[in-house]
């Protein structure tokens, strides 16, 4: 998109664009509001736990039924299959590897014999957010992490998967935040003044990626720098779901895929990465991003870019700890506290070799971002990219990231 002058933008883009898009986004947005305000004034009311359980199972279905139809049936499915595994497994000291096998099992099943393609990554992100919440659940009840309240009800397994605040678009929550909202403080003016400047933050979010992003870019850093830049970014990022500033302008590969998705992250690294880690750090790494790729569906594409995450980030990892190590610096892949013991922090080769490897890490997400052609039909998209594409497409850049990544690993270990 061409730079437009603030005027001829304003009146193209937005009566042509934003308007419309605000207008759908609260179109789809206000009966989930409405389930979401429902389940929270139930909460309040003097019902047994059961009761306030059941009606947020009951607001999260038919949140589910709004968004996806008919097809809400398979997250359903999903849901009671989930607590089915629970009550059958509590006798068991491994609940959380059985409810990932469940889990697992089922979205294989369905991706590859009980829905069409399209129709199933439709519904792939809220299949993904129930399984990640009956995964971090049955983890968490065999590290005896249920606390005080022991073993969940049915009831309440079923309103933490299906409520109605996370069910649709998430993001993941642990079942401790899912209770503590059942019986939170009541409501307020302050709660309310939260609630509407989230979803202020929200719509702000959607207009930008997809009305005002070519303007900000093309337009307003030009004339006006960085900091003009960043002061329209920084402030959503405060939702602790992003930060895009760390995703575009990364330090490493290793801070891209932490700050991403911030509960993705934080449910990978607790759950798998750690469950994993006695296997030694290799195989915990692979196995994180292959957990990654299962849950996102069967897609060599998306398995394609997310292995070759996992190795990138592995062997940046190897190469800047030996680095930080030879030099006494702060070149670690992620920042280092104000209080570690490093030598060297701010120096100017330090600033330097930073900035040289943060330019790295730009190269690898360049290369992986090849992959995702913003020309491509929406079925196309839908169905996603198959393997003679990801070849084809890898073939043309020389595999270039993929031998920098060798280059950086082979390096890392001659520096032992």
């Amino acid at each position: 998109m061409a730079a437009l002058p603030p005027r001829e933008f304003a009146a193209q883009v937005l009566p042509g664009c934003v308007v419309p898009t605000a207008r759908q986004g609260l179109a789809q947005l206000w009966p989930l509001l409405l389930l979401c305000l429902g389940a929270r004034l139930l909460h309040r009311l003097p019902l047994p736990r059961g009761g306030k359980h059941a009606g947020a199972a009951a607001g999260g279905l038919l949140a589910l039924h709004h968004f996806f139809g008919a097809q809400a049936l398979w997250v359903a499915l999903l849901s009671g299959l989930c607590v089915l595994t629970l009550l059958l497994s509590r006798a068991r000291a491994q609940r959380g590897l059985c409810l990932a096998l469940a889990a697992l099992s089922y979205l294989l099943m369905g991706e590859l014999h009980m829905v069409d393609t399209v129709t199933w990554h439709k519904m792939r992100g809220a299949q993904m957010v129930v399984a990640m919440k009956a995964v971090s659940l049955g983890f968490d009840l065999d590290r005896g992490a249920g606390g005080a309240q022991g073993e969940p009800s049915p009831a309440q397994v079923l309103g933490y998967l299906c409520s109605p605040g996370s069910v649709v678009f998430g993001p993941w929550e642990p079942f401790g935040a899912y209770l503590r909202s059942v019986e939170g403080p009541p409501l307020s003016v302050a709660w309310a003044k939260k609630g509407l400047r989230s979803l202020g933050l929200a719509l702000l979010c959607l207009l930008v990626s997809t009305c005002l992003a070519p303007f900000l870019f093309s337009s307003l850093l030009p004339l006006y720098g960085a900091r003009a830049l960043r002061r329209h970014i920084v402030p959503p990022r405060d939702l602790a779901v992003s930060r895009p500033l760390r995703v575009e302008l990364p330090r490493s590969m290793a801070e891209v895929v932490t700050n991403w998705n911030l509960p993705m992250s934080r449910w990978l690294h607790t759950y798998v990465f750690q469950t994993a880690r006695r296997l030694g750090t290799f195989a915990a790494v692979l196995g994180t991003y292959a957990a990654s790729a299962l849950l996102h569906g069967l897609s060599f594409h998306l398995a394609a870019v997310l292995l070759s995450l996992g190795l990138i980030t592995y062997a940046e990892h190897a190469l800047r700890q030996r680095l930080a190590a030879i030099f006494d610096a702060c070149v670690l892949s992620k920042r280092c506290p104000p209080s570690c013991s490093h030598r060297h922090k701010n120096t100017l080769w330090v600033w330097v070799l930073n900035g040289a490897l943060g330019a790295l890490a730009l190269f690898h997400l360049s290369y992986l971002g090849a992959l995702f052609d913003v020309e491509a039909e929406d079925a196309v998209e839908e169905q996603g990219y198959g393997m003679a594409y990801t070849v084809r497409k890898w073939s043309e850049l020389n595999w270039a990231s993929h031998w920098v990544t060798l280059a950086c690993w082979v390096l890392a270990r001659l520096l032992r």
